[in-house]
């Protein structure tokens, strides 16, 4: 019976942590954008292993011992209740005061444990982050402040791993002391009662073999008592997360219909925090196939505006429309599935170079891949590579450049072919002869679709249909490249500068090859 309970535990336990990690990945992926801006890498990880590797250790170690702890316990109260009343109501003296103690130990200890998996959290955040930024550590020198930050928050994990143990260890001994208490109490008692007749000296002593079975269980599961406080708290950690509302909770909303691309901001407000307003009545019409390019200094809020758009965050006042249809009013996916986005991160996955670009059309064949590569001029590095398009890719692209990687992110926006689309500084990473390739590619992919565009270098968006100057949250100025120049504001004098800028970042080659 061993041998089978260790087997069905053993399938049940992992079975339950197998779901338990599913279910946790699977509403990752449908958590909003600013649950992660608030999160470290290391935390969320540390809650879909740490945490419940915890879960699983207590089910694969602890329930087994739990479960026959409780039938033991049932049994010998049933056999001490037949042997004799008086002696059975001694031996649940003791009751209360182990009540009282677990209550009080179990509280403390369960809020320690939840304090080591917080700060273990906070450990394995740290060093996601300073292994991913290894180069700037390098760069700057930086390596005994990082290992002196790592010996600080490595030791604030032991003081609260210390602590919260202490706490969880005082358990088995108070339960010995209860235990002895009462095996103490049943033999001067039974022993009084055998005296004057009113029990046997046989009922005596069977009965103190039971109540020693009666208070093993629940020694066992003091023992036990360390690990269940840390699966417990691991498990807290984990439906914690599980507890945060996921954005595609819309079943109510309707799917968005295919678009002809008419965007329209209706006096739309914005903060990422509320009572601080980063966007401010931002009103402005995108008719189909526009190009639509936002222009500004750096923290003006031009990202932000496009990622209204996706519905990344929701609008605290006015509205955005596509096709006359409030965003808001319908699912979030179909909405997004009608997106192609190029961010000024390009972030490539473990993989192909292939299977990167397929990422944004997952049926798309082969020619079609590599046609959309030729559209982004990136099919002639590929093919460099060892492998060509079968060239495995190291985490985030690490084996490519950055402008590489910029490529590869616009072929797959490429091969997405999607209705509306979004460029924010996608060449901001390339060089400017790869620059001028790729706007050649993308006057082809901007065709016929309302485009946003961001960018910092003028040349980008000069041949914009409007052009909105961000400042402080607000459209300060709006208008053509020629409508704005005549005006002689403030695009007119960042027109002048980055022109200058243009002209130096252009001769440079050509100094650099004279040399």
């Amino acid at each position: 019976m061993n041998w089978l309970q260790s087997i069905i535990l053993a399938d049940v336990s992992q079975r339950t942590v197998w779901s338990l990690r599913r279910d946790l990945f699977h509403h990752l992926q449908q958590l909003p954008v600013p649950f992660f801006a608030g999160k470290s890498h290391g935390e969320l990880m540390s809650r879909t292993t740490n945490d419940i590797d915890n879960v699983s250790n207590t089910l694969n170690q602890s329930l087994v011992q739990i479960i026959s702890s409780v039938i033991m316990l049932f049994g010998s109260f049933t056999l001490m209740l037949m042997l004799n009343v008086w002696l059975t109501l001694v031996a649940l003296v003791t009751a209360p005061l182990i009540a009282i103690a677990a209550k009080q130990i179990s509280r403390r200890t369960q809020a320690g444990f939840k304090t080591q998996q917080q700060e273990l959290g906070q450990l394995n955040g740290f060093i996601e982050e300073s292994v991913s930024g290894h180069k700037v550590v390098y760069l700057f020198h930086q390596e005994e402040r990082i290992a002196a930050q790592f010996s600080e928050t490595n030791e604030k994990l032991k003081k609260a791993g210390i602590k919260a143990q202490i706490l969880s260890g005082t358990m088995g001994p108070l339960m010995n002391l209860f235990s002895h208490l009462s095996y103490l109490l049943i033999a001067a008692i039974g022993g009084w009662l055998a005296v004057r007749d009113l029990a046997t000296v046989g009922v005596i002593i069977s009965f103190l073999g039971y109540s020693k079975q009666f208070s093993g269980p629940l020694n066992e599961v003091a023992n036990q008592y360390n690990m269940i406080q840390s699966g417990v708290a691991g498990a807290e950690r984990v439906f914690e997360m599980m507890e945060v509302p996921s954005e595609y909770e819309e079943g109510f909303l309707k799917p968005m219909e295919p678009i002809a691309g008419k965007v329209e901001y209706r006096g739309v407000g914005f903060g990422y925090d509320s009572g601080k307003a980063i966007l401010r009545e931002i009103s402005f019409t995108a008719n189909p196939g526009d190009t639509i390019a936002l222009v500004g200094p750096t923290g003006a809020g031009k990202t932000t505006i496009v990622n209204l758009l996706g519905r990344f965050f929701e609008v605290d006042e006015g509205q955005i429309l596509i096709d006359g249809t409030d965003i808001r009013k319908v699912d979030r996916n179909s909405l997004r599935c009608q997106l192609g986005i190029v961010l000024q991160d390009a972030h490539l996955f473990s993989g192909s170079v292939r299977e990167n670009i397929r990422y944004g059309r997952l049926d798309a064949s082969d020619e079609e891949v590599e046609q959309a590569a030729e559209q982004a001029y990136a099919h002639s590095f590929i093919m460099r590579l060892p492998q060509g398009y079968e060239t495995e890719l190291s985490a985030e692209g690490g084996n490519l450049s950055q402008g590489q990687r910029q490529l590869i992110t616009i072929a797959r926006a490429i091969l997405a072919d999607r209705a509306l689309l979004i460029l924010d500084e996608a060449t901001s990473s390339v060089d400017t002869l790869a620059e001028i390739h790729i706007q050649k590619a993308i006057r082809k992919l901007i065709a016929g679709r309302t485009s946003f565009v961001i960018a910092h270098r003028l040349s980008t968006i000069r041949h914009a249909d409007t052009i909105l100057f961000i400042q402080e949250g607000r459209i300060a100025e709006q208008g053509s490249h020629e409508e704005l120049m005549q005006q002689q504001g403030l695009y007119f004098k960042l027109h002048g500068k980055g022109q200058r800028s243009e002209n130096e970042e252009d001769a440079a080659p050509a100094a650099m090859s004279r040399q």
